[in-house]
């Protein structure tokens, strides 16, 4: 699948609504993403962003964005990230999540991550930088998901 995900991203987003198609394709490969309903807006080596759409169902007690919720777009970036990078003859998995909540989320949300480009072949461990950004510019979480990056067996 890996660069499969930059060629399909690249065949969609010049079609009218190829962005929305690619989000739902990328729900159907990976569904526990849908239930965040993700809107991707770029991916491309070392950079994906996605809108997490504010809606009752991934609503806390408060009336913001869960942060469970805002975790899940974030993890939703970094593997659409992770799939438009990766070396070939390579393989990921996520190795842990480290975030830290800022601010509450009153809005929609753009889930972003991006990687250094020579953390790939440094590896085996890779830092993936993460965030979620209000509408209004506010960071409301910011962290690090770090991938364990090995050749395929």
């Amino acid at each position: 699948m890996a660069n499969d995900v930059l060629h399909m991203w690249e065949k969609f987003r010049g079609v009218p609504g190829g962005s929305r198609l690619f989000s739902l394709a990328f729900t159907l490969k990976a569904p526990y993403f849908r239930s965040v309903r993700p809107r991707f807006v770029q991916v491309s080596p070392n950079y994906a962003s996605l809108v997490l759409p504010k809606r009752r169902a991934v609503q806390n007690h408060i009336g913001t964005v869960h942060a469970i919720a805002v975790c899940n777009g974030l993890e939703a970036a970094m593997g659409a990230l992770a799939e438009a990078t990766i070396p070939s003859g390579k393989r990921w998995l996520p190795k842990g999540m480290e975030v830290a909540y800022l601010a509450k989320s009153t809005s929609d949300l753009t889930c972003s991550a991006e990687t250094d480009p020579d953390a790939w072949t440094a590896g085996p461990d890779v830092p993936v930088q993460v965030k979620a950004t209000r509408t209004d510019g506010t960071v409301v979480v910011q962290g690090t998901i770090n991938l364990w990056v090995t050749d395929k067996k």
